[in-house]
């Protein structure tokens, strides 16, 4: 009898505890959905019909027969791009879409992934840039966009040249004219800019 007796006290706080879980979940705010993970499904039909895919990260090739005709945004903000890698084309969505049609207007998506969407979720890591600054140069360990890392190339393969483009345009956007030097940093299969040294002139 005291086991079945502490089984129930168990099971009504198990009940209690599940209820005002419950209730904070129901009262979560919308910069807290904003900040959960992007998750979209894109199906080969309109109207969310047909064989349909689910989406929790980047696919640089989806390797699909059928094309998208349809797509529910559970999170997050997505671009759709008409070739591998992010390449051609491209399609920003944030909502769900019974229709692609008017959106994508006859590009057959082949490459997707999520992107920034002002202030919330960011695939990035979050940056712990240390800075050195002169009076004609500035080097920065992790270069940072709203605080989170630089990925050293935005579309396409990390290269070389890729890296030093972007390091320019990142440098130029803080006041400087250029950058000197850089260097790619691999982390969790994405590849971001890192040791960069912006200059004032002569780069």
């Amino acid at each position: 009898m005291k086991s079945i007796h502490r089984w129930s006290l168990f099971a009504a706080a198990a009940v209690s505890l599940g209820g005002g879980f419950l209730a904070a979940s129901q009262a979560q705010s919308p910069e807290d959905r904003m900040m959960r993970p992007p998750e979209a499904t894109i199906y080969r039909d309109a109207a969310y019909k047909g064989p349909a895919v689910f989406i929790g990260e980047a696919k640089p090739d989806l390797g699909l027969s059928w094309p998208v005709n349809s797509i529910r945004v559970t999170s997050g903000r997505w671009e759709l791009c008409e070739k591998t890698r992010y390449r051609g084309n491209c399609r920003t969505v944030e909502r769900d879409t019974p229709m692609l049609g008017n959106i994508l207007r006859g590009i057959k998506i082949q490459s997707i992934r999520p992107v920034g969407s002002g202030g919330g979720w960011n695939p990035g890591p979050v940056a712990n840039d240390q800075v050195a600054r002169g009076n004609f140069a500035e080097f920065h360990t992790q270069p940072a966009t709203g605080n989170y890392r630089v990925l050293a190339c935005q579309s396409g393969s990390a290269t070389a040249a890729c890296a030093a483009r972007t390091a320019d345009t990142w440098c130029r956007s803080i006041g400087w004219n250029g950058s000197a030097r850089e260097h790619m940093e691999t982390v969790s299969g994405r590849v971001y800019l890192a040791d960069v040294l912006c200059v004032r002139s002569g780069y």
